[in-house]
């Protein structure tokens, strides 16, 4: 029997959006209430791409799925389990063997969706009527609307492949985010185009976003700088092989970033991708989407909650 007590929010949270910080929310009340630790379980892919063996591109990556559970709802434990494993178990062993006897569950909340154990026969009715046997509080948590829209990770899944990031934000309750390690581009934005760059690979299984140019944050090494970004495959560049690139220029910034973890976040989408008769003239548009990079971030701060 685990001696720890924990509180936990059963889900896939892929993006870690504002429906499911209503889950984790209410982890943490009811794990001050119980003296617990507030804990979330997860899973290592996406139950709908395993159950229908359909591709089914992520918001976020495993990492960043822990990151924004700890940073933005205060969840201390991240448990990730494997799916195929969950699957395969009873779902009457999931609740008294798993949860229960193995975490040391004293409270659990989930969504009003989720399905759980062999063949997804574990739903919230089972599992509320199980946690009272087991004397182990349970929140079923109805779905959460925004302007009449259901709050998913599905419809926030649209609005970044449609570079709709500004409502996406909105959805999301934060913006939406990559990390990943700093790669060699061809620097042709240091050598080229006077700007120091950063570029970042998607991590597979995880959405592209439209291509085209953001207003986008990045933080590295604790501190966070304001950056023009684009997405996609540069067709101004004459020897790029096709492949789709994530090129941050990082505005008043002065190093080498080679090799470090970086965190983008994506706030605005300025234009689409196109492509510029000369790198000179692709030059002088990403100094004017710098300008509206400084306006856009500027205007935010403006309008922050407490800003004079």
């Amino acid at each position: 029997m685990n001696k720890t007590k924990r509180v936990i929010a059963l889900g896939f949270f892929d993006g870690v959006h504002t429906g499911h910080g209503a889950l984790l929310q209410r982890v943490t009340q009811r794990a001050r209430e119980l003296d617990a630790v507030p804990t979330a379980f997860t899973f290592d892919r996406s139950p709908t791409a395993a159950i229908t063996g359909q591709h089914v591109p992520l918001l976020s990556s495993v990492e960043d799925r822990v990151w924004l559970m700890r940073s933005c709802y205060h969840i201390q434990e991240v448990i990730v389990s494997s799916f195929d494993g969950m699957m395969r178990m009873d779902w009457q062993d999931f609740i008294t063997e798993y949860l229960v006897r193995e975490l040391g569950v004293v409270h659990v909340v989930a969504g009003h969706d989720f399905h759980f154990g062999y063949m997804g026969k574990g739903n919230p009715q089972r599992l509320q009527e199980v946690c009272a046997q087991l004397g182990v509080g349970c929140d079923i948590i109805g779905k959460v609307e925004r302007e009449g829209i259901t709050i998913s990770s599905t419809y926030i899944r649209t609005l970044v492949a449609q570079g709709e990031m500004d409502r996406a934000v909105e959805f999301l309750g934060h913006p939406h985010v990559l990390t990943n390690r700093v790669t060699h581009g061809k620097k042709i934005g240091s050598s080229s185009l006077g700007f120091p760059t950063v570029n970042l690979q998607i991590p597979p299984q995880v959405i592209v976003p439209a291509f085209g140019v953001y207003a986008t944050r990045v933080w590295v090494e604790g501190r966070s700088y304001i950056a023009v970004t684009n997405v996609g495959v540069r067709p101004t560049v004459e020897d790029n092989d096709g492949r789709v690139t994530v090129e941050g220029f990082i505005l008043d910034f002065d190093g080498d970033l080679y090799g470090k973890e970086l965190r983008m976040e994506f706030y605005h989408r300025i234009r689409g991708e196109r492509k510029f008769p000369s790198l000179q003239e692709l030059s002088q548009e990403i100094r004017r989407n710098a300008e509206e990079t400084r306006a856009y971030f500027l205007a935010a701060s403006q309008d922050a909650p407490g800003a004079r």
